[in-house]
This record gives structure tokens, sequence and C-alpha cells, in this order.
């Protein structure tokens, strides 16, 4: 039971971590950002939408009672990013592949958080609380 609650937590910090780290990219108008968003026909509006939906997905992934929630906007979020970078843009952003990494990472991370917590969303969704 410990390990499986240490998981969780490792997960749900490494997703945050992640996506609060880009935060300050997006919200400085970085010029690596700017062109992303720009090279999607999504600048100024897709930078910042993103990046408030982030820092939102980040909070609620760091309460046990919210982190389902976190996890499905994550991965919605990173969903997003994935297809953006196999579509529009590269893997390699200015010849580095570390935005597309980060990306499937926190995916990954948002992903297994909802299959370990599928009880808990069930329960939310019925309207009940988790025995």
């Amino acid at each position: 039971m410990r390990f499986h609650v240490f998981f969780i937590w490792l997960l749900r910090i490494i997703a945050a971590v992640i996506m609060l780290q880009t935060l300050y990219f997006k919200f400085t108008d970085h010029p690596q950002s700017v062109q992303l968003f720009t090279t999607l026909g999504m600048e100024p509006w897709g930078r910042y939408g993103t990046g408030i939906l982030e820092l939102v997905a980040s909070i609620l992934l760091l309460f046990p009672r919210t982190s389902w929630i976190g996890a499905m906007l994550g991965a919605g979020l990173m969903a997003g990013a994935i297809y953006f970078h196999l579509t529009k843009l590269t893997i390699y952003v200015d010849g580095d592949p570390v935005l597309f990494i980060y990306a499937v990472t926190t995916f990954i991370c948002c992903a297994t958080l909802l299959v370990m917590q599928r009880s808990q969303i069930l329960h939310a969704v019925r309207g009940r609380r988790p025995g």
C-alpha cells in the first residue's frame, strides 16, 4: 500500500512540475513560445489559455480529492500538444526534442493516474464517495 501511495504522488509531482515549469516561458513571452504558438495560429490567446489551463491542472493534481480532475485536464492538454508536435510542429523544436518529451511524459503520468484512480472517478461521476 505504501508503494502505491508513493507512486501516485510521484506521478502527480512529475506531471505538475513539468507543467508548472513551462509556465514561465508562456507567461513571459519567451521567443520560442511565441514562435511555437504563432506557427499554430494560436498566438497569443492559445499560449495564455494553455498556460492558465496547465496551471489549473497542476494545482488540481496536488490535492488528492481533485487529482483525477487535474490528471484528466493534463492528459487532454498533453494529447493536444502531442498532436500538434506530430502534425504542425516537429518533434524537434529548435533542434531539441525536450518539449515533445515533456508532453509525452506528462501524458503518461496523467493517463496512469487516471487508470489508478478509476474507482474514485466512477464514484465521483455517480455522486458517491469511494468507500
